[in-house]
């Protein structure tokens, strides 16, 4: 029973480590995930300033993360379709058009969550 509770628990770890290592290469190459996170950074501070409430404050937390769940997978749908595509192709192209679509709904549901919670501190 040790051993097999050892091993989760070192493939837990590895795990963890591969996700902060795609983590960190996000916000280090992607421009996008940059610019999201800087947003995000710019709306904390926002959030200090009006005192929002601890309910807005989960809004927004729940807003970002899904902005930057959204961009990551949409990232990765991209990357994988250039690798196993590199020339333009016009279904590669839906695909990625697809997934692009899906970061654009989860940006028109963050800014309008945005503005109910910041319209009323206006």
């Amino acid at each position: 029973m040790k051993n097999i509770r050892d091993g989760f628990l070192k493939g837990r770890a590895k795990s963890l480590k591969y996700t902060f290592k795609g983590a960190f290469l996000l916000l280090k190459t992607e421009h996008s995930i940059m610019t999201q996170s800087f947003i995000g950074v710019v709306f904390v501070v926002l959030g200090f300033y009006f005192k929002i409430t601890k309910v807005e404050w989960m809004f927004q937390i729940l807003g970002f993360g899904l902005i930057l769940t959204a961009e990551s997978l949409n990232t990765a749908v991209e990357k994988l379709c250039d690798f196993v595509h590199p020339e333009y192709h016009k279904k590669i192209g839906f695909v990625k058009d697809i997934a692009s679509g899906a970061m654009t709904f989860a940006a028109i549901a963050v800014l309008i969550l945005l503005t109910l919670i910041y319209y009323p501190y206006l």
